[in-house]
This record gives structure tokens, C-alpha cells and sequence, in this order.
């Protein structure tokens, strides 16, 4: 896939798919370049409308809900279009995408844009981009980024699929010496002019497949984040698929692939030795010396697969030429976001923890893996997942299986083959009380000693907003069960 480098904006006519965040960012600030820009929704309800009139005082065309002709805003590509802007969650076979196929009009995504207007700004140079993706640690991993590269001094900020719209942040008056950017699989595949610094592919598992279509289509849409990089493409040891993809990867010569391990490393990698991080990629005679980063203590919480994220952002920022210290304060540093691995609260001489963001089954997996014995809050949308593999691999750390959502008989079958011994209570109720009665429920299961961990490897949309309302409600559960102890 490729797309035409864009030379000047002014007049251009441009369609913009989608009237999210990114999508408003990418049509203000393309219209702000004199671009005409028409914006295209399916949606027709009060938000959008509250929307579209902000972006009309901005000369910007909205068209919303069905046109005239009885067809739907989102699937008719406005004539005269020269080019299509689409918000990441919208399908390749969307209807307005065969429409500009047909017409000879490339697709790009928001990321495309900003990565084409990283010079826009008239005597300011483009800050480089250190990019990560991965199913699962992304968001982390690119804000112990942000942190390693703040405590050395370097003006930065986290951006991307983490929540700041990178057009924002390249058209914008501030000015980064680097920038920590989390993109995801949807975002890469609109991205093909792309050429990062140094990126990291954290690992891969099944994921969004009903929108890439098939494993190998997403898994090469993430391995897009490696093309063209001059210093390093990061991947994981312990998945083999990474890796394979940094060497399908056409790079910068003289770009080295460097790898991420939680044993002991070997040349060209950062690995963990005695509750040690260290780089052997970074240093003089990497044969035979290694550098000290951090102490395991000093990853915040220090989980394996959060050691795993710290080495990946270790990985990057010393790729970037970053100081071993720095590693060692921005790590220090950092704090994780509510609702991943998050301690809650203990009762009765058991934990409870807080990973809503586990929303597959991969995140799940990593999860129960960092505690020695777990009853575990699971279900939700499974999003086409299986979860034979997750049972079989974490059934022996399983007291108990409280199931919960849309897709819970999923997780029951699984755990009826895998773990026919492990006691499993299925709630069928998808009131605003579900999560209460799972908390008591998995409260009787636990013994002293024990982590009750919410870690659905499901989506949420079922039975909550998103993953962050799923938590927000579990740790209250937990609140109300502590009071009743008291």
C-alpha cells in the first residue's frame, strides 16, 4: 500500500471519515492549511450535531445520518474528493473506501496526516517519533517511555493511540525534542509513509481479526511500524513472531534489530540478570560488557509482563542515545493507570486487583500469570476469541472462576475441558449490581493468601461503557465489601 506525499494542502479537497477525536483534529487542522473539507458520519444524534457545528463555524462541511437520496453519509464519497482521512476504527471494506478505490483515491488515517504535516510548522525541525505497538502493553509502554525520556531532560510527550491526537500535537505551538508515540494495528494500516526512529512491536496474539480479516493481515499491519527505521527495530524474545516481522521489515541500513528478554540477554538485547535490568545492545563490546539500567524494584508493579514493557521502553529511549540513570528515575517515576494491574484493596487477608484493561485473552494470560493463586472475574463481548489456550496455560493458579457478560459460556466451556476441577459460578444478571454479586462471590471462593483479579479477557461493551467503567464498578464492589467487614 502506498500513498502520494501531499505538497501543498491549500484547495485540496479532502473527505474525512469519521466525526471522533481524530477525525476533528485531522479536519481542523487540514482546513486551518486550506484544505476543503467535508466531513462524513453515519451518526445523526445530539453530540454530532453539537460537533458539526462547531467544525461549520470553521468552514467545515458535515454531512450526518442519511442524505437526501435515503443512503447513509458514511458510505457516499463526496465528489470532487482528492483524498480520504478515516478515524482508525472504520473497516477497509467500509463502503465509502471501495467508493474512493474506485475513483483512484488514496485512504490515509490521521497518523498518515500528522506524520506528513511533522514539518508544517516554518522554521521549527520535526521532532523524531519513537513507536510502539503490540496487542497488549502498548499504552504502558510508551508512558514508561515518556517518563525515561522526561528524567533526561528531554521535552516529550506520549501520543498517539494513548489519547492526544498526534495531529494535535505536530501542528501545535510546543516543541518536543522526541516524541513517545502508541499506535495501533488500525492505525498502522492507514500509515504507509511512516518511517520512525526506532520502533518496538511488544508482542502479537489473535486480536481485532473481524477488522484485519485474518491473523496475517493483522500481524503485518503491525509490522508496518518497523518500515524505513534508521536505528532500531525492538522486538520480543519470547515471541518469535516479532522478530520475524523485523526481518521481513525494509530498514535504513546500518537499523538494528534488538531484542527484549526477561532471562539473561545476549549481545544485541536488554535482558534481566540477578533483579537487574540490563543493555547489551547500548555498550562498547556488547560480546563481552553490559550496562546496568534499574533494579526490578524499580518497574512499577513489577509483574513479568510489565518488566517486559520496562525493558521495551529501556530499548527505545537508549536507542535515542538516553542515559542508563534516566532509565533507571523515569522508571522510578512512573505510574500506571487506573484499571491495569491495579492493587484495590485487601479483605480478609485477600487481595483484590484491578485489570480491566485485560480486554483479550493475551491480557488475561499475563496477567494471571503474575499472581501465585487467583480466583478470577472473567467474561464480557469475547470479540471472536477462544479460550482453550488461556484455560490450559493458567489453570493451575485458578481457585476459582467467577464469570460474568455476553460471552461468559465461552470461558465456561474452556474451563469445563482444561480445569474440570476448579469451581466456576456463571452470572447470568447484567444489571448495574452484577459486579457486587461477583465480588461476593469470588470473596467466598478466596482463601487468605489468595488475589481475586478482574482480568475478563472480553471487551466490556456488554454490561459497561468501556473497560474503565468495568473497573470503576469492581473496585467499588471491593470498597462495599471491605465496609461490610468492618
Amino acid at each position: 500500500m502506498g500513498s502520494r506525499q501531499v505538497t501543498s494542502w491549500h484547495g485540496k479537497n479532502i473527505t474525512v471519515a469519521g466525526l471522533g477525536v481524530s477525525g476533528i483534529s485531522a479536519a481542523r487542522a487540514l482546513a486551518g492549511l486550506g484544505a476543503v473539507v467535508t466531513v462524513v458520519d453515519n451518526g445523526d444524534g445530539d453530540a454530532h450535531r453539537a460537533r458539526a457545528a462547531e467544525l461549520a463555524e470553521q468552514g467545515i462541511e458535515v454531512r450526518l445520518g442519511r442524505l437526501d437520496d435515503g443512503a447513509h453519509a458514511g458510505e457516499v464519497l463526496p465528489e470532487g474528493t482528492e483524498l480520504v482521512v478515516t478515524s482508525p476504527g472504520w473497516k477497509p471494506d467500509s463502503p465509502l473506501f471501495a467508493a474512493a478505490a474506485e475513483a483512484g483515491v488514496d485512504v490515509v488515517g490521521d497518523v498518515e496526516i500528522a506524520w506528513q504535516l511533522r514539518e508544517s510548522r516554518p522554521g521549527r525541525k520535526a521532532a523524531p517519533w519513537l513507536a510502539i505497538t503490540g496487542t497488549n502493553g502498548k499504552t504502558t509502554t510508551t508512558q514508561m517511555l515518556a517518563s525515561i525520556l522526561k528524567a533526561a531532560g528531554l521535552r516529550t510527550a506520549a501520543v498517539g493511540n494513548i489519547g492526544t491526537p498526534i495531529v494535535d500535537v505536530v501542528t501545535g505551538e510546543e516543541e518536543y525534542d522526541v516524541l513517545a508515540v502508541e499506535l495501533s494495528s488500525y492505525q498502522l494500516h492507514w500509515a504507509p509513509s511512516l518511517r520512525a526512529h526506532s520502533a518496538a512491536v511488544l508482542n502479537l496474539a489473535p486480536d481485532h481479526l473481524d477488522w484485519h480479516g485474518s491473523m496475517e493481515a493483522y500481524a503485518a499491519d503491525k509490522g508496518r511500524i518497523y518500515e524505513g527505521n534508521t536505528v532500531a527495530c525492538v522486538y520480543n524474545v519470547a515471541d518469535r513472531a516479532t522478530e520475524d516481522l523485523v526481518a521481513e521489515a525494509d530498514v535504513e541500513e546500518g537499523c538494528r534489530a534488538i531484542g527484549f528478554t526477561l532471562g539473561a540477554p545476549g549481545p544485541s538485547m536488554l535482558g534481566v540478570v540477578d533483579g537487574i535490568l540490563v543493555d547489551r545492545a547500548f555498550v562498547e563490546n556488547r560480546q563481552k560488557n553490559a550496562q546496568e539500567l534499574a533494579e526490578v524494584k524499580d518497574v512499577n508493579p513489577p509483574a513479568p509482563h510489565n518488566i517486559a514493557n520496562a525493558l521495551a521502553a529501556a530499548a527505545l529511549a537508549r536507542a535515542f542515545g538516553v542515559e542508563p540513570r534516566a532509565v533507571r528515575d523515569g522508571l522510578r517515576n512512573f505510574r500506571p493507570d487506573a484499571h491495569r494491574v491495579a492493587h484495590v484493596d485487601e479483605v480478609d487477608g485477600v487481595v483484590y486487583v484491578d485489570d480491566s484493561k485485560a480486554t483479550n485473552t493475551h491480557a488475561a494470560e499475563a496477567s494471571l500469570a503474575a499472581f501465585e493463586t487467583v480466583v478470577w472475574i472473567a467474561g464480557g463481548l469475547a470479540k471472536g476469541a477462544t479460550f482453550d489456550e488461556l484455560v490450559r496455560k493458567s489453570a493451575k493458579g485458578l481457585r476459582g472462576v467467577v464469570l460474568i457478560g455476553a460471552d461468559r459460556a465461552l470461558i465456561a466451556e474452556a474451563l469445563a475441558r482444561h480445569a474440570p476441577e476448579v469451581p466456576v459460578v456463571d452470572l447470568e444478571r447484567t444489571d448495574t449490581g452484577a459486579m457486587l454479586a461477583a465480588v461476593r462471590e469470588a470473596a467466598r471462593l478466596a482463601e487468605p493468601g489468595d488475589t481475586v483479579l478482574l482480568a475478563p479477557a472480553c471487551a466490556s461493551m456488554d454490561m459497561f461503557a468501556n473497560y474503565n467503567k468495568r473497573g470503576d464498578a469492581f473496585a467499588d464492589a471491593v470498597r462495599e465489601l471491605a465496609a461490610g467487614k468492618a
